[in-house]
């Protein structure tokens, strides 16, 4: 089976997910308030957006740099990648929780929910590569092993370290969300400066 239609509603679950995440701000305005005062007071709705967006869309790069080492794709593939898709899709929902509570007593719960819903991603994401390469099952005939050994050190330890942070926002919630911003941007920097190799292998 190609990858194209995979491919295609897979693009269309990440531009939705990003596009929803825009509503997460919207929705905090309100009617009533001074609208100075209130575009101050929901900083975390924008803080959240730009991190949100951005793993979104390194997830979206990495999917891409995955999806060009492989040449077909099997119902199990297939159903790895409705499980990753589908923690996509959810990333909206944490983010305005993370954005409403973080300053309230519902901030503990907001922060694990976000990291429960990234660790559930990257464990997906991780499935579905290595799946994908054990005995090079759908890997291409040309696939340079150097390139996917190092797509797979690369992803291997994206599970523990957000479960790691997930953890610290268990015990101090604050702390919890400015390390999903670092790592976002460590994702963004990683991408930027070594994905390129990987995506054009």
């Amino acid at each position: 089976m190609s990858t194209n239609r995979l491919e295609t509603f897979a693009d269309g679950v990440f531009a939705i997910a990003a596009t929803l995440l825009i509503l997460n701000v919207d929705t905090q305005i309100g009617a009533n308030a001074e609208i100075g005062t209130r575009l101050l007071h929901i900083w975390p709705s924008y803080a959240g957006y730009v991190v949100s967006f951005l793993t979104i869309g390194i997830i979206w790069a990495n999917h891409h740099t995955v999806m060009n080492q492989i040449a077909r794709v099997d119902r199990t593939f297939l159903m790895l990648s409705v499980l990753l898709l589908m923690s996509v899709a959810f990333i909206p929902f944490p983010t305005r929780l993370v954005a409403e509570h973080i300053r309230d007593d519902g901030a503990r719960a907001a922060t694990v929910t976000y990291g429960i819903t990234m660790t559930s991603v990257a464990i997906t994401f991780n499935a579905i590569w290595f799946y994908a390469v054990r005995g090079g099952r759908l890997l291409r005939e040309d696939a340079d092993e150097a390139t996917v050994r190092g797509i797979s050190r690369t992803y291997r330890p994206a599970p523990l370290l957000y479960l790691a942070i997930t953890l610290v926002a268990l015990v101090s919630p604050p702390t919890g969300a400015a390390l999903f911003g670092a790592f976002a941007l460590f994702w963004l920097f990683e991408s930027s400066l070594f994905g390129h190799d990987r995506a054009q292998a």
